[in-house]
């Protein structure tokens, strides 16, 4: 089974609508009671950040027009360091990215899952291929699903997991697949996926791509997140006009 190994970097614990600073690198998403910091052999280690606090309580399932903060979601990058823009504006999340072959993460802090349905509608504004994804059961220790769909009508369903300090290796479940029910870039789509007992369930655009038997990684429940990744062809530059989280 082919395997993709990148580095990866936490960006933001998103709260406010900014184009990101450099930040520093990170060892976990979502830090436990003990902190495990970057080494680094000519800096103080730092402890992780954690989810800033919100005046009120975080939802378990809504539906996210992206009109306000982004309150209880981080950013995670894979495969460089470089520094993406993210911003709420217009009522939609735009996510640009300016490097080859990077994954950018926007996974939800405040709840875990073990079945879950996660939706949402997207577009593709640059004149090249781009993944747009979505992520369900995330662990820091256990890893997590990933369902991409590419603009050129190319899918997959990826199992990530951490294999070191901030070395992620993924391993295709699904690859070289495709469906031309997914439009090319500049057509507003949706994505979904269905995450329930020991199967995943892909969906574009109201139509059912397959369903996925997955009890052989063991993963029960997690944290879920968007996916926007880039190839060999960039800027990209994709847009969430909602994004939705219910029961399955």
């Amino acid at each position: 089974m082919k395997k993709l190994l990148f580095g990866c970097l936490l960006l933001l614990v998103a709260c406010q609508t900014a184009t990101l600073p450099p930040t520093p690198t990170a060892a976990s998403l979502f830090p436990t009671d003990t902190p495990r910091p970057v080494p680094s052999e000519t800096s103080t280690p730092q402890p992780m950040p954690t989810l800033e606090p919100s005046p009120t309580a975080l939802p378990r399932f809504f539906v996210n027009e992206f009109d306000a903060s982004l309150a209880g979601w981080v950013i995670l990058q894979a495969g460089n360091d470089s520094v993406p823009s993210i911003k709420t504006e217009d009522g939609a999340l735009f996510l640009q990215i300016d490097s080859p072959f990077t994954w950018l993460y926007t996974l939800y802090g405040p709840e875990e899952y073990a079945d879950v349905r996660i939706d949402a509608q997207f577009t593709n504004r640059a004149n090249v291929p781009a993944a747009v994804g979505l992520v369900c059961r995330y662990s820091d220790e256990q890893g997590w699903f990933e369902f991409n769909a590419s603009t050129d009508g190319a899918y997959n369903i990826l199992y990530g997991k951490w294999l070191s300090l901030g070395v992620a290796e993924y391993l295709p479940v699904v690859n070289d697949a495709s469906s031309k029910a997914i439009q090319p870039s500049g057509a507003t789509q949706t994505i979904g996926l269905l995450c329930a007992d020991n199967a995943l369930t892909l969906y574009i655009n109201d139509t059912v791509l397959r369903r996925v038997d997955v009890e052989r990684f063991k993963l029960k429940e997690g944290k879920i997140g968007l996916a926007v990744s880039s190839f060999q062809n960039i800027p990209i530059a994709v847009s969430f006009d909602w994004a939705k989280v219910g029961e399955p």
